[in-house]
């Protein structure tokens, strides 16, 4: 088993394990919170075989828990994308705990590993013009919008989704942590 932990001020990031699955299903179920995700809400079976997958040898998401609550909070992807030492990355939260900077807490985490550990060049992060919450983590993060694909995604019903493309490059992020450790 792939064995992975990040710890921040609040936040444990790991891992998953098999047994985590219904605090996953707990959010994964919810329509408001899967809306904007491909596939969109998961059935208990599909939140199973999600939560197995990750647990392997080779995840692509980790879970995000509050420690001081002993709780599964969300999960947090990062995985490599089509490009040569680039990443994508994305979050999912259980609703009762948006607002509160989890996501961007997290994926500042994930970035620091990936930019300085994974010696990753650059990692990008999709989301819909319609979803300010996760667009607005992402420009939390420094990364930069680099563009606005239209109708590029189709939803069940002939519904296509527009699309907001952002990205950071390891330069970029090295003088962000720089500037920040030193204001």
């Amino acid at each position: 088993m792939h064995d992975f932990t990040i710890r921040t001020q609040r936040l444990l990031i790991r891992t998953f394990q098999k047994e985590d699955w219904p605090a996953v299903y707990a959010y994964t179920a919810d329509r408001s919170v899967m809306h904007f995700i491909p596939g969109g809400r998961m059935t208990e079976a599909e939140t199973q075989s999600y939560v197995n997958r990750q647990a392997d040898d080779a995840p692509e998401a980790y879970a995000v828990l509050l420690p001081s609550q002993e709780r599964l909070i969300g999960h947090i992807s990062f995985h490599p994308w089509f490009a040569p030492r680039t990443y994508e990355i994305g979050w999912v939260f259980h609703p009762d705990y948006y607002g509160r900077g989890y996501a961007t807490e997290a994926a500042r985490a994930m970035l620091d590993y990936g930019f300085e550990t994974r010696n990753v060049h650059r990692v990008i992060a999709t989301c819909q013009p319609e979803n300010p919450a996760s667009w607005r983590v992402m420009e939390k993060l420094g990364m930069t919008r680099e563009g606005h694909f239209r109708q590029c995604i189709e939803q069940p019903g002939g519904i296509w989704w527009d699309e907001y493309f952002y990205a950071a490059l390891k330069a970029e992020w090295q003088e962000i942590t720089r500037s920040a450790a030193s204001g």
